[in-house]
């Protein structure tokens, strides 16, 4: 059985039923192929491959392409020829590429026309090749190599092979069957399906040929059995751990082997493999019990930005580059990846970085390069791992110690460093000021080492600073740096209202700062007396305490208040209506161009979006609001956030009046979380304090201080009370608000600048960090419960269900999880993710946004529902909520950094209307009956009115 013969028996029964979906995610419609397509366009590249080439020896036919509606077709073609399909991949460098084609002695290529150039410009100084003919997208090139090493190699084996037939000739019939049972033959027709190439446990790629016996039962034993239990080999494989003398074990440490009958590859150069071979893994295990646990690798590979690398790789590479006379590769800290260079002549860093990223991928070039005299060594005569970490912590140590000299080197140094890391050391051009670091080269790995080079430079945190870097110019993270280290002179509250306090002195207290227009609203009850309310916060969360008819946290199934709360008349709506200020609402035909074909609002009654109140907060509001719900008729619901102007306010949700304003130590982004008991709110500062502030009257009740800022927000267990919150000194706390204590804190392995989620079943808390780490703690005892690796950072806060946990990532993904830490799937988007996920009330859809300019709308298989284009990236977190109170239908209010507010039908992604702010927002919306609350970094906090939008 092959995989061409599968498909072929389901094109045979559902030969008009769709079998390939692509969407290119440009905003056009994916595009489907059914089952007869697809074997008519196979079957067409079939003939013409069997026309134009003439195979001599192993049939292998390389395929030069990006992914496309046409790709199953293009390999289902080369497997019916017979061949097997060898993809080549456009965007690796062509060093690997050209290693990987030679190593497979590949005579024929077929390249995509789209790709004709690239292919070109890449190879043609590299290789001998003949244009043969054309087959509709597709060119097929003939090879041409020099160094007929392989070629011959293969020859002499298969002349050899023919010997031996001629030998056995001789012997019985019975004798050459035993034979042939024996062994795997790569040179059958019919053998090979595909040809892959590996990192190897040498650093040298392995040319790994599979067998359409090796594969097919991979199919087979998903076919007859749905779930593969975890721990279980598939059908036909063999899984044996053996120790270091290659004896099998049963209980203790050792090496996984797997083999079976027919699951055996071919190796670089091998054609003959006896049936039954075992290979070793280079996973190492412990055996328990009749279990086995994975205790890591034998060699020396690591997982790196989501990819297995292989560091002596990395080493390898190196030590064949001119500069070089040897050198050594280090995995720092597990964080880290550094290359130390003994140089023959005058040491050129560009010029190794740049000869490195030629051969390598983009996630094995190192952090860090340094020069040493001569490589250290044990006694035993191996590289000094341990000594090689104590030459890069002293050359930390001393680049801290070169700080910056004042203001005027910031511009010219932020120049150098940009340059430096993204290699254009040798441009003497000054860099534009609307230079962005991803547009430039950059990536997530680049912007860790950016920001690290320039927190060394300054001597000091910059807070939000990775944040910058990833999404703003060149000379937005030089005004962020520069307020941040010279504070302009005018911050008019930073001086007269409160003095820094210092990262270094974790024990200290700051209670500075006082309240403006305090006026009391209701009377603080006492800490273990209860006030019944409702808090809704950006994301569709909901948290109902107190009341008699639930006390559970859930999300805001409804945007209305039900018969269990009862809120103030809101019949005089529109006396309260001051004129619209600033703002502008769209018609249907001016959002038209922006939005997905389908998705015009024509055939439904405007939803107008009409300011209510604004309110001056003095400088940008980044977080995003809190509404609370009083159970009683009085005090009004109010509306709590935070300002870059270091205040925090607390409005009247319904005028707009000013409550009362703190003025908090530094910069406040983190957005507000109000206590189990309802008495107070609890927010994250710029200066590192977690304070916790009277909800009625803003009065100080304590501060606890970390050793960072803090821009998470915290989350409240409804059971206990406890907060939590992380900070960025890469901690997350506990905090028990009424003892004025710390129950636990637990280093996170990287900046918590996302914001803690809490699960009550299980009993969890996720904590996510720019370290790429994605954690499940116990928050009773602040241990890990189990964490998994992103590889790039997480900005996104995790969002979690009844049955999963949801977050975005730097590099496009939306990851999902089971309660338990295993993946689920991962949906990938254009750009970087740092909206927040939400949920649907069913939790059968989830929400976010993208900076690839996209509102997307998944269901819990993490399949596409649909997805809706704005006219710039979407920082924010989407908001869930029901049209009006009563109906069904659900409505998505979601908001793009350029200021405009979309509200979409959550179902379809059909636009109902666009509101336009006069600033930029990174504030998530809230929406509480008809009224959507965000900030906006115009100054001002608004709340809007959602007005009309019955569909017809």
């Amino acid at each position: 059985m092959t995989l061409q013969e599968l498909v072929h028996q389901a094109a045979s029964i559902y030969s008009d039923k769709i079998a390939v979906c692509f969407d290119e995610c440009n905003s056009q419609p994916p595009v489907y192929y059914t089952y007869e397509t697809v074997v008519t366009v196979a079957s067409e590249l079939s003939n013409f491959l069997q026309l134009h080439c003439d195979f001599q020896g192993i049939r292998e036919v390389g395929l030069f392409c990006h992914p496309g509606i046409n790709l199953p077709s293009w390999i289902l073609g080369i497997l019916q020829v017979p061949a097997a399909y060898a993809p080549v991949d456009p965007d690796s460098p062509p060093a690997l590429s050209i290693h990987f084609m030679k190593k497979c002695n590949l005579s024929y290529i077929l390249v995509e026309k789209q790709q004709i150039n690239k292919f070109k410009s890449s190879y043609e100084t590299l290789l001998n090749y003949d244009t043969l003919k054309e087959h509709n997208d597709l060119v097929l090139f003939r090879l041409h190599w020099k160094n007929v090493e392989v070629s011959l190699m293969l020859k002499d084996r298969k002349q050899k092979y023919e010997k031996e037939k001629m030998t056995n000739s001789t012997n019985s019939e019975n004798s050459n069957e035993e034979k042939s049972e024996e062994h795997m033959d790569v040179r059958l027709k019919h053998c090979l399906a595909y040809v892959l190439h590996t990192s190897g446990t040498t650093g040298i790629p392995k040319i790994v040929r599979v067998p359409h016996g090796c594969i097919v039962p991979n199919i087979q034993h998903f076919r007859c059995e749905l779930p593969v239990p975890l721990g279980f080999p598939l059908l036909g494989t063999v899984v044996e751990v053996r120790d270091t003398n290659g004896f099998t074990i049963q209980e203790g440490h050792g090496q996984i082997f797997l083999g079976g009958r027919k699951r055996v590859c071919f190796l670089d150069d091998e054609t003959t493999v006896p049936l039954g071979t075992m290979r070793a893994t280079g996973d190492l295990v412990m055996v328990k019990d009749g279990e086995m646990f994975f205790l890591g690798r034998k060699d020396s590979q690591i997982k790196r930005h989501g990819k297995r690398l292989n560091i002596e790789l990395v080493q390898q590479v190196a030590e064949g580059l001119q500069q070089v006379e040897s050198c050594a590769v280090t995995w720092y800290n597990q964080e880290k990846l550094i290359l130390f260079v003994v140089s023959k002549n005058d040491f050129v860093k560009e010029y190794i970085f740049k000869e490195l990223q030629k051969h390598l991928p983009s996630h094995a070039i190192p952090d860090e390069l340094l020069l040493i005299e001569s490589l250290p060594f044990t006694s035993h005569g191996k590289i000094d791992v341990l000594e090689l970490n104590k030459i890069y912590l002293n050359y930390l140590n001393l680049k801290s110690e070169c700080k910056l000299n004042g203001k005027e080197e910031l511009w010219e140094k932020l120049q150098y460093l940009w340059k430096s890391i993204l290699n254009l050391s040798e441009d003497p051009l000054k860099v534009p000021d609307e230079s962005l670091f991803l547009n430039s080269g950059g990536d997530s790995l680049k912007s860790v080492r950016f920001l690290n080079e320039i927190e060394k430079l300054v001597g000091t945190s910059v807070p939000g600073l990775l944040e910058i870097i990833l999404s703003s110019s060149i000379l937005e993270i030089h005004n962020h740096v520069l307020q941040t280290v010279f504070p302009d002179e005018d911050l008019e509250f930073s001086k007269n209202h409160a003095t820094k306090r210092k990262f270094s002195d974790s024990n200290q207290e700051e209670t500075s700062g006082k309240s403006l227009h305090q006026k009391s609203v209701m009377t603080l009850s006492c800490d273990n007396e209860l006030t019944a309310f409702t808090a809704v916060s950006r994301g569709s969360q909901i948290l109902s305490l107190n009341t008699k008819s639930f006390t559970r946290l859930r999300l805001c199934s409804s945007a209305h208040s039900s018969d269990l709360i009862s809120l103030t008349n809101t019949q005089n709506v529109k006396s309260l209506n001051p004129p619209a200020l600033l703002g502008k609402s769209q018609d249907a035909s001016c959002v038209a161009e922006v939005s997905e074909a389908g998705t015009c609002v024509a055939a439904a009654k405007k939803m107008e979006l009409r300011v209510r109140w604004r309110s001056d907060t003095g400088k940008c509001v980044d977080a995003s609001p809190l509404v609370v719900i009083p159970a009683v008729e009085k005090p009004s619901p109010t509306v709590y956030v935070g300002s870059h102007s270091h205040r925090m306010t607390a409005l009247d949700l319904h005028s707009g009046k000013v409550k009362w304003e703190q003025i908090l130590g530094d910069r406040i982004e983190s957005s507000a979380c109000v206590s189990r008991c309802g008495n107070f709110i609890v927010v994250g500062c710029y200066n590192g304090l977690v304070y916790v502030l009277k909800s009625n009257s803003g009065e100080t009740h304590w501060t606890f201080p970390t050793e960072d800022a803090v821009k998470s927000s915290a989350a409240v267990d409804p059971t206990t009370g406890l907060l939590y919150v992380g900070s960025h000194d890469q901690r997350a706390y506990a905090l028990d608000i009424y003892e004025k204590k710390c129950v636990w804190k637990l280093h996170c392995g990287g900046t918590v600048l996302s914001s803690p989620c809490l699960s009550l079943l299980p009993h969890h808390l996720y904590v996510a960090t720019l370290g790429g780490l994605l954690l499940a703690i116990n928050p009773a005892t602040g241990k890990r419960v189990w964490q998994y690796s992103c590889g790039k950072p997480l900005f996104s806060s995790p969002r979690c269900g009844l049955q999963y946990v949801c977050i975005g990532c730097v590099d496009g993904s939306l990851l999902c999880f089971t309660h338990f830490g295993e993946q689920v799937w991962q949906f990938s988007t254009g750009e970087p993710i740092f909206s927040s996920p939400c949920t649907s009330a069913s939790e059968q859809e989830i929400f976010f946004g993208s900076h690839d300019c996209f509102i997307y709308c998944c269901n819990m298989k993490g399949h596409l529902q649909w997805k809706f284009e704005t006219t710039s990236r979407v920082y924010a977190t989407p908001f869930a909520f029901h049209r009006q109170e009563g109906s069904s239908e659900m409505l998505l209010a979601a908001a793009s950094t350029d200021g405009k507010l979309w509200i979409l039908d959550s179902k379809s992604g059909q636009l109902q209307s666009v509101y336009e702010l006069p600033g930029e927002v990174f504030s998530s919306p809230v929406v509480w009956e008809s009224m959507l609350i965000i900030g906006c970094r115009n100054n001002y906090v608004y709340c809007l009115d959602l007005l009309g939008g019955y569909q017809i």
